[in-house]
């Protein structure tokens, strides 16, 4: 039995994020590998199978993959995933007990190819995303579009996005737009997105999340999604935070038209 401890350092967001944006084909190859898991994991997965020289495919644990007739091999060393850990909080003032979530990284998973025994066949999965449901699941409505301004693809407002019939770039203005009432810039301010639209942060986070989503379901507008980001990047960096952030938002958006995936 394979006991050595994993000694992988933890993935940076922020790296992960960056081997998206500038390497084309490693969003598919990583959903195609790895579909069971969150979409930030499937990036963490694969960015450290290349930084190991290690061939991507199914990824378990190493008692799953007992339970699949495999063994780890000896010698390797487990890939690093960020796990949900449910944590309880006891308020001091009232006493009442709370539960909250928190996430870690843990070093548990190991990829095929660091495996061996009976043949495993793991099923092919083509990705799919459901407009009407993802809006309905995320409690998000859809608005007629009413600015005047022709340069305007769309705008988000509390929990409303409203897309220009004229809009160049359909699905990726949809997903930006989701993106603003997912990661709650719209409490803030109302956000609307056009020629002009002010470089910052919160522009930053919702077009990481776009690209990352018009890549993996293969629709236009990942290139032109990928050069607005390189462009701002210029003049703002993302952060680590930010990166998270992007992966989250991402990640719900692409599961809320796909509520029949439970993913890590």
């Amino acid at each position: 039995m394979n006991t050595a401890p994993a000694t992988t350092t933890q993935p940076a967001w922020i790296d992960i994020l960056r081997s998206a944006i500038t390497e084309p084909g490693i969003l598919s190859t990583a959903y195609s590998a790895f579909h069971n898991y969150s979409l930030g994991n499937q990036l963490a997965a694969m960015f450290q199978c290349a930084q190991r020289g290690i061939e991507p495919g199914p990824i378990a644990t190493f008692p799953s993959w007992q339970d699949k007739g495999r063994m780890v091999k000896k010698g390797s060393k487990a890939l690093c995933l960020c796990m949900p850990l449910t944590m309880k909080r006891k308020d001091e003032a009232s006493g009442d007990e709370h539960t909250f979530t928190r996430f870690a990284w843990k070093n548990r998973w190991f990829v095929m190819s660091q495996t061996e025994g009976e043949d495993y066949a793991p099923e092919t999965v083509i990705p799919s995303w459901d407009r009407k449901l993802a809006l309905k699941t995320l409690d998000i409505t859809e608005g007629k579009f009413r600015m005047l301004n022709g340069n305007a693809q769309g705008y988000a407002k509390e929990r409303e996005i409203a897309i220009n019939p004229l809009a160049v770039l359909p699905h990726k203005t949809t997903f930006h737009e989701m993106a603003h009432v997912v990661l709650g810039h719209t409490k803030e301010i109302q956000m609307n997105d056009g020629d002009t639209t002010p470089i910052n942060e919160m522009e930053m986070e919702a077009e990481g999340a776009a690209f990352l989503l018009t890549t993996l379901l293969d629709l236009p507008g990942k290139a032109e999604s990928r050069g607005y980001i390189q462009n701002w990047a210029k003049g703002s960096q993302f952060t680590e935070k930010m990166a998270q952030r992007v992966f989250s938002a991402a990640n719900k958006i692409l599961k809320a038209g796909q509520p029949e995936a439970q993913p890590v």
